[in-house]
């Protein structure tokens, strides 16, 4: 599927989006050996002088003028325009990181998923959270849980207002639980409310899948206290992680290895920079994004709230 291994190559690197994602995102870049950190592109003029202030390199208002400069770009604009700039950057031949979710429906994910095919291009989503899942060694075990429960919870930021709190925030989880239970989704229960913005911002779900097994899941972006957790129910017994606190509980003997925070973006980029650089696929595929995209439109559209304002975007268009 992807471009001949470039080893000893620097790879020019550029972002889209110098928000709370794109600038660690830019950051990371350019502490990485054997890139270089070239262009980064933002609508808010504020966000660009920051961006040259921070890291010396130009900044640009239009994402067009990086096509065909850069040879690997992460998309850090809101989620409503990722389609359309990854389509662009896919088919200027650049190898693509962009921040979740990977579309706004599942046809943009799907045409976006050929298209790098058809290319050659290198197309993975920033699930990052993968990566500390995967050191603790829960991702390895053959069987699924009997239930899993996930919350995720903060105080409003004002960011991902073009989107609800599922696709903002509750993807995330939504990606681990299609890690932990394999098979179709067959039935979801979801109620949101909304707070501050015009969608969801505090989502509650309830999704079965077609072994039986169950993933309950909150997310809310206008709670006042922060908390962020996982429990998984097995036959012989419970995992409960606290994000928070990093504390870990386990009843069940099965060995897990020490929760590490550290660095996942870091690591998530290094990773795509690996794959991009030796033709290698990357820890997240664009299939199993798609997949968490798919779910999470399920439970957006079953907990959708009355309409109450519409948020100001910046314009990427």
């Amino acid at each position: 599927m992807y471009s001949p291994p470039l080893p000893s190559r620097i790879l020019r690197a550029g972002v889209v989006g110098h928000g709370a994602f794109g600038r660690h995102h830019a950051a990371k870049y350019a502490r990485i050996p054997g890139v270089e950190l070239i262009g980064i592109a933002d609508p808010s003029g504020d966000a660009r002088r920051q961006a040259v202030a921070t890291h010396g390199v130009p900044a640009m208002a239009d994402w067009r003028e990086l096509l065909g400069r850069v040879d690997i770009v992460s998309i850090c604009s809101p989620a409503v325009t990722h389609a359309p700039i990854v389509r662009a950057f896919l088919n200027a031949g650049t190898d693509v990181l962009v921040e979740k979710p990977i579309a706004t429906s599942v046809t943009e994910a799907d045409s976006l998923i050929a298209l790098a095919a058809a290319k050659n291009r290198v197309l993975t989503v920033g699930h990052q959270e993968r990566f500390v899942f995967a050191r603790t060694g829960l991702l390895d075990y053959e069987d699924a849980p009997l239930e899993v429960e996930c919350w995720r919870m903060g105080p409003w930021t004002g960011r991902g207002m073009d989107v609800s709190a599922v696709l903002d925030l509750m993807i995330h989880d939504i990606d681990l639980v299609h890690c932990l239970i394999p098979g179709d989704v067959t039935d979801v229960e979801a109620h949101g409310r909304s707070g501050v913005s015009r969608r969801a911002d505090d989502v509650t779900a309830q999704v079965t899948f077609e072994n039986g097994s169950l993933a309950r899941l909150h997310a809310s972006r206008i709670s006042p206290v922060r908390r962020r957790g996982m429990r998984a129910v097995y036959p012989d017994g419970v995992i409960e992680i606290d994000f928070i606190s990093r504390q870990v509980k386990n009843t069940t003997g099965r060995p897990l290895q020490p929760l590490r925070l550290d660095d996942p973006l870091g690591e998530s980029i290094k990773s795509f920079v690996s794959a991009a650089r030796m033709g290698a696929s990357s820890l997240v595929r664009p299939e199993e994004a798609r997949r968490a995209l798919e779910t999470a439109l399920l439970i957006d559209r079953a907990a959708a709230p009355t309409p109450e304002r519409e948020p100001a975007l910046a314009r990427y268009a």
